[in-house]
């Protein structure tokens, strides 16, 4: 009975002491807004249309940094500009951010997580944020659909893929 003993502590020891992988770690520092603009070159004129039929153009894009350690910062960068009968209506400009710390992931991992799941996570308050500065610019809100990062970061590297194969067949 002693000796099973023994041996368990050993094999325990034994546990304690091999290297176990890190494990993986996504987690959200810090969010703030980084830059917002808001333009309505055609005020008051805008608000004189007797029908709100806009059209709507949107450009979303994203950027991420390597702070230090296991800290990145991720941006979503949304332009919104809205046109009445061929004038502009209002521009929007939104920079939401956030400090992500990322841990114990290799290259291909930490680029989805900063290219997919930090957007999905910061989409929210760009909404937020576009809504608002639409409602005080004197405008109906606007209220931006949901996006799938994931899909377009996977559309992002097929995309990219296709033109590595395109440049190494024009070689």
């Amino acid at each position: 009975c002693l000796a099973g003993s023994s041996l368990t502590h050993q094999q325990e020891i034994a546990t304690m002491t091999e290297p176990t992988p890190a494990a993986k770690q996504f987690s959200i520092q810090k969010l703030y807004l980084k830059d917002a603009s808001f333009e309505s070159p055609g005020a008051p004129h805008s608000f004189s249309f007797t029908k709100w039929d806009p059209t709507i153009e949107l450009n979303l894009t994203n950027n991420h940094k390597h702070i230090d350690g296991d800290i990145f910062e991720a941006v979503l960068c949304l332009t919104a500009t809205i046109n009445l009968e061929e004038k502009t209506a209002f521009l929007i400009e939104v920079q939401f951010a956030g400090l992500f710390a990322i841990s114990g992931c290799d290259d291909a991992e930490q680029k989805y997580l900063l290219g997919s799941q930090a957007m999905t996570v910061l989409f929210p308050y760009v909404r937020e944020v576009v809504s608002d500065l639409t409602t005080r610019g004197g405008f109906p809100p606007l209220i931006l659909s949901p996006v799938n990062f994931d899909a377009l970061y996977h559309q992002h590297l097929q995309q990219k893929g296709s033109a590595a194969v395109e440049a190494e067949a024009t070689h």
